[in-house]
């Protein structure tokens, strides 16, 4: 026979409500990404899931603030995390004819530097500012070779601000880089 589990004096304390109040914040960011985080956190979902790994760094490095006024700070967030040595990378708008509106991504080739391949892909994430439902996230097929990519902004999404984050993963999906914050772009 098992016994009754002994009542909590005072479930809701303040160290509750405020661990609380980071996990939900986290995981409202993070949730939308799930199949996203499947891929660019796999590498360091040892014992846990790749969305639990993210959702641990989350709490310790992006969360920022105090009880009970919490924020995200975006440039510390990570949607992929690995070893694959990453490029420096740039994120701009551009229009195009029609009302189309763009995120262009441009780097330089690194190939080999590093454990940097040719044919590695590009990963990328544009999460819009206070709206779970309005996130863009790819896996390319564009290889570092190519030096630039662009994703299109659905028309009906265009004019929000975008937390903008780019990565790497190798061709046979056993590699991916730190994603890099790339900004606030409003497209």
């Amino acid at each position: 026979m098992r016994s009754l589990p002994q009542k909590v004096r005072n479930p809701r304390t303040v160290g509750q409500r405020s661990q609380r109040g980071k996990f939900t914040l986290a995981l409202n960011l993070l949730k939308p990404l799930t199949a996203f985080l499947r891929v660019g956190w796999k590498l360091y979902a040892r014992k846990q899931s790749a969305i639990n790994a993210a959702m641990s760094y989350t709490l310790a490095n992006a969360i920022t603030g105090t009880y009970p006024d919490y924020q995200i700070d975006a440039s510390k967030v990570l949607v992929s995390r690995g070893a694959l040595t990453p490029a420096k990378v740039t994120a701009e708008q551009e229009s195009g004819a029609a009302n189309q509106s763009f995120i262009t991504f441009k780097w330089a080739d690194n190939s080999g530097t590093g454990s940097a391949k040719a044919t590695d892909l590009a990963l990328i994430a544009a999460i819009a500012r206070g709206s779970s439902e309005m996130i863009i996230t790819e896996i390319t097929q564009t290889p570092r070779t190519a030096e630039e990519c662009s994703i299109s902004i659905p028309e009906q999404w265009q004019g929000n601000e975008y937390d903008v984050y780019f990565g790497w993963i190798s061709e046979d999906g056993k590699e991916v880089s730190n994603s890099a914050y790339l900004g606030l772009i409003t497209a």
